[in-house]
């Protein structure tokens, strides 16, 4: 028998031969190779410590076959015993050397000021809904429906708005959320650098956040323009990411301090 067949007299014969599959799996799509990648990942963050338990563990085991004469005589007698006396005390002096450099560094919160805009940007709830209705661009049902939210929303009758919303009709456009946004940012700082007598070149991190607005140039572009911040700040502009990037700013700035600090 013969392993060819002709297909096609013009064309000639051609060999059929069966295909093979491609058996091996696609490591780049495998779901194991993610568990490869984590194992490695805790591997080398946490080798020196997989590779002090085997020697504390073979220390231990030393430590405990000792009876107190062996420990007299080789407190008595340092000097017949020496590599063990040395390699003993650069053992501890190690141990005590990683705990300390890797323990976390603690981070303080030097100061909290919070801007408070002038006696004039007050609006209690009463103004805001008749300026809403002297807009005019609202019907009865979304009134009401501003009305409960303030009600139920915690907002004093001392609560501060933007200069836009004073306006009849109101004027929320870019530039009046950049004069809003310099308003509150720099007034902050400008008290914040006042009590703690820190000057601007001295700053070194930079980390702005904002739920809503975010510009182009950024915010913290905006500091770091306005106070002459030096070139090489780390600087961070946080968002859009809602009422807990607040948190998650805080967050980086400890973060932050811990590495480069």
């Amino acid at each position: 028998m013969e392993n060819t067949k002709n297909l096609n007299p013009q064309l000639g014969s051609a060999s059929m031969e069966p295909t093979r599959k491609n058996t091996l799996p696609n490591f780049l799509l495998s779901v194991h190779l993610k568990y490869i990648k984590l194992g490695y990942h805790f591997l080398i963050t946490h080798a020196i410590y997989l590779l002090l338990v085997p020697l504390l563990g073979v220390v231990s085991v030393n430590l405990s076959i000792l009876s107190a004469e062996d420990l007299a005589q080789l407190w008595n007698h340092p000097s017949f015993n020496l590599v063990t006396v040395i390699l003993f005390s650069a053992l501890i002096v190690f141990m005590a050397t990683f705990f300390f450099k890797s323990r976390p560094k603690k981070v303080y919160l030097v100061n909290f000021p919070c801007f408070k805009p002038w006696p004039e940007l007050i609006c209690p709830r009463e103004v805001f809904m008749e300026h809403s209705t002297i807009a005019g661009i609202f019907n009865e049902e979304n009134l009401a429906f501003q009305k409960k939210i303030l009600e139920r929303s915690g907002l004093g009758q001392r609560t501060y708005f933007p200069e836009a919303l004073f306006q009849i009709p109101p004027n929320p456009c870019m530039a009046e959320a950049r004069k809003e946004a310099k308003m509150v940012m720099f007034g902050a700082i400008d008290e914040l650098l006042e009590k703690t007598g820190v000057k601007a070149k001295g700053i070194g991190i930079l980390v702005v956040n904002c739920s809503l607005f975010n510009p182009t140039p950024s915010l913290s572009a905006m500091v770091v323009n306005h106070y002459k911040l030096r070139g090489n700040i780390l600087s961070y502009n946080l968002g859009g990411m809602g009422c807990s990037a607040g948190l998650i700013s805080i967050d980086l700035a400890k973060q932050i301090l811990q590495v480069y600090c």
